[in-house]
């Protein structure tokens, strides 16, 4: 008997389209050098190809679509995690029943059917939704967090030198000169190079 004649034949196409779906929605939300993208794309690929063998239920093919949909809305809409609850279920249970087993019912067996869905929830919950969290964070660092801020002339500065500010050396560049050692204040910045002037002592 061949793999295609195999029962087992429809479980197997269902874990290779959920590995796709798996990579998919993580390539989407966390891109990076293509692997997960190439890695997605084959394992599609291959389920296609499971799938032209097996007889398809339309319905099934519906909610897939639905939990595409989902999965969307939990990127560009609040209640993220409502919409990846809902594309999770509708993902898993769509893939479960795409195809008819040869009694008329399900393909995929039910307990497959059932770790599958806890698997994607918990999968979509933890790697998806923090892959979105991580994606939306504002930045920590604020880069005008540095005005305002005073520090020391660790060079003349005619007209740049250097300065330590914050705790960390940065070049600064002055409208007059500033010797070194002297106290200064922060009152620009231009990409890494700050604006800064001298704080007179009184």
């Amino acid at each position: 008997m061949s793999v295609l004649e195999s029962p087992l034949f429809p479980d197997l196409v269902f874990l290779v389209l959920l590995a796709g779906v798996w990579l998919a929605a993580l390539s989407v939300v966390a891109p990076g050098t293509g692997v997960l993208e190439l890695a997605a794309l084959a394992a599609l690929i291959l389920a296609g190809f499971g799938l032209l063998q097996l007889e398809v239920n339309a319905w099934a093919l519906a909610v897939l679509l639905a939990g595409a949909v989902f999965f969307g809305l939990s990127v560009w809409r609040r209640g993220q995690a409502l919409w990846l609850a809902l594309a999770a279920i509708t993902l898993s249970l769509g893939s479960s029943f795409l195809f008819r087993g040869n009694d008329g019912g399900p393909g995929v067996h039910l307990l497959l059917t059932l770790a599958a869905v806890l698997g994607t929830l918990g999968y979509f919950w933890v790697a998806v939704r923090k892959a979105l969290l991580a994606a939306r964070a504002r930045p920590n660092i604020d880069p005008t967090a540095v005005l305002g801020l005073v520090g020391q002339a660790r060079t003349d500065l005619d007209p740049t030198g250097s300065v330590q500010v914050g705790g960390e050396l940065w070049t600064a560049r002055s409208d007059v000169l500033i010797p070194a050692g002297a106290a200064v204040r922060v009152v620009g910045k231009d990409g890494l190079i700050l604006t800064v002037e001298a704080i007179e002592r009184s």
